[in-house]
């Protein structure tokens, strides 16, 4: 009987770990290779990436884009649909990249307050569902990544550096994003590994 239970909770150990890291958060690169620029083809170029990923309260949106060219607030969608920073959702991050973790499911907007960017379509409105996997408005895009690498923003669109217009950002708690991301770790790979060695040597050694 003690065999057993000691092969039993091996097991359960093993899957547990391979259960943690399936369900590892996402980092989103926002326009993928294109990075946070003034799009070629207006807004819709950040519609149609949107649309192509599942958002999850958890998750983290990596703007990739030049310091001193643009930046990324966020911002309410009266402010959104009207490109101007008004109702802004703590301070615009200036450096980039910028790393935003999505800390609430809902609707979220973003713009670049730099010069007319946002009015020539440097903006992305997403839906993020809660963590325990309630689909959001987003359909997945099943060959999406779990951890895609971080691509050099694109130059073939870099607009000159203008300043960023004024705005009047509400008091906010947080601050969204403006830290980097820890680099994924391999340790629980590693640790579902040895759990299943160490499985495979006691069903051997007492079964």
């Amino acid at each position: 009987m003690d065999k057993m239970f000691c092969v039993i909770v091996f097991g359960v150990l093993a899957v547990a770990s391979m259960m943690q890291d399936a369900t590892a958060q996402t980092v989103h690169v926002v326009g993928d290779s294109m990075g946070w620029v003034i799009p070629n083809n207006g807004a819709a170029a950040y519609t149609n990436w949107a649309t192509g990923q599942t958002f999850r309260v958890g998750d983290t949106l990596v703007f990739n884009f030049m310091t001193n060219q643009h930046d990324v607030l966020q911002v309410q969608k009266s402010s959104f649909d009207g490109c101007n920073s008004q109702n802004a959702i703590g301070s615009p991050i200036l450096t980039g990249p910028a790393n935003i973790t999505l800390d609430s499911a809902g609707d979220h907007y973003y713009i670049c307050t730099f010069g007319r960017h946002c009015l020539n379509g440097q903006k992305l409105a997403i839906t993020v569902s809660s963590s325990t996997g309630t689909p959001g408005a987003n359909p997945p895009n099943q060959s999406n990544p779990t951890t895609p690498v971080v691509p050099s923003p694109s130059s073939s669109r870099q607009a000159e550096a203008c300043p960023p217009t004024p705005f009047a950002a509400e008091p906010s708690s947080s601050t969204p994003g403006g830290s980097a991301p820890p680099p994924a770790s391999s340790s629980k790979t590693i640790l579902a590994s040895f759990l299943l060695s160490l499985s495979s040597i006691a069903l051997t050694i007492f079964i």
